[in-house]
């Protein structure tokens, strides 16, 4: 499995309510989130972690050059618009013959609820890929996923809806069939994750909701508190 993270943001919000450090650096559970994300994909066997960072932060890809993994680790140094723009730019770095991980570094999940999710995924053949998704609501402007009882997702909404009760938890499971999806959206000038996901399933493919216990996007200090609340107990 191929694992990209991008960990390209300015950190703007954290930044303005008193955070030194670039986001990636800032602590959590005792260690830096880049520094814990990255252990914990390579605790699961990842062949290959990619990550984009941000160029006015040199502080980043010099942790991660320090690291030690034993799945390979490419770090690319580059000025993004958003998202949508780094996932491009990491996608030259991803292997188009196999499966393939995206997250943001400031995701927070339960790793043994992460390592299930996978496995799902790796089990369901038919499948062209898993959404990650939570019923915690902490963003400012979440996306919402419509889907059926078995999971099947229907649509990714920008407002609530009666009966839709799920958001994006920032983390998505695809098979390389998306990357063709990624470039016909980057030549039509989409520049946002989530009208990349809605490209995904206007395409025909099968997405499926996978319901997490939580994840926290880590924005303010609150989340970070929260964070750790979630992750040690």
């Amino acid at each position: 499995m191929n694992y990209a993270i991008i960990a390209a943001g300015q950190g703007s919000r954290l930044s303005n309510e008193g955070e030194p450090r670039p986001k990636p650096l800032v602590e959590l559970a005792g260690e830096p989130m880049i520094v814990r994300l990255v252990g914990i994909l390579d605790s699961m066997g990842a062949g290959r972690i990619s990550v984009i960072t941000n160029p006015a932060m040199p502080e980043v890809p010099a942790t991660l050059r320090a690291l030690t993994p034993r799945a390979e680790l490419t770090v690319m140094e580059k000025s993004t618009g958003g998202s949508m723009e780094s996932f491009h730019a990491l996608a030259a770095e991803i292997d188009g013959s196999q499966p393939f991980c995206l997250m943001t570094v400031d995701t927070v999940f339960r790793p043994e609820e992460f390592a299930q999710f996978i496995a799902d995924f790796e089990a369901d053949p038919d499948t062209d890929g898993y959404m990650a998704v939570t019923t915690y609501i902490a963003d400012e402007k979440p996306l919402y996923v419509a889907a059926t009882a078995e999971g099947d997702i229907t649509g990714f909404l920008d407002c609530p809806v009666p009966g839709v009760r799920f958001v994006s938890g920032g983390i998505y499971l695809l098979r390389p069939s998306a990357l063709d999806i990624l470039e016909d959206c980057a030549r039509a000038g989409v520049s946002r994750m989530r009208d990349f996901q809605r490209a995904l399933i206007a395409s025909g493919m099968r997405l499926k909701a996978w319901q997490f216990t939580k994840i926290i996007d880590v924005d303010h200090p609150s989340d970070l508190a929260e964070a750790e609340r979630f992750i040690s107990g």
